[in-house]
């Protein structure tokens, strides 16, 4: 018997906002809502989904998971995600790996790299 990924859930207290906001980031689409508490979005090139569910008291403190995106053009895409929300938290720098660790709209934190 093996595990497959099959979502990534994201809690919230207000999760749909934050699933059209992922879904938009992304190239998904919100395939399933359920009264408000559940969200699941369809991403376009990737086998796994993300979900967004309603939770009444977050965990305080840095996820321990989160994302790690790519882009072929990651000045232009950071600068399109903090147009539409997100915070830029740190640039990092690996000898020519280069990526920024930034915040969504609920403080969910990801990374995203590529070229410059």
């Amino acid at each position: 018997m093996t595990l497959t990924l099959g979502m990534i859930t994201f809690d919230s207290t207000d999760p749909g906002p934050l699933a059209h906001w992922w879904a938009a980031r992304a190239n998904g689409s919100i395939v399933e809502e359920n009264d408000g508490w559940f969200y699941v979005v369809a991403l376009a090139e990737a086998p796994y989904r993300m979900a967004f569910q309603k939770i009444e008291d977050p965990t305080p403190g840095k996820n321990r998971v989160h994302l790690d995106m790519t882009t072929q053009d990651l000045d232009g895409e950071v600068a399109r995600l903090i147009e539409a929300g997100a915070s830029e938290l740190a640039q990092h720098t690996m000898g020519d790996f280069r990526w920024v660790t930034l915040s969504d709209p609920d403080g969910n934190v990801f990374c995203v790299s590529g070229s410059h």
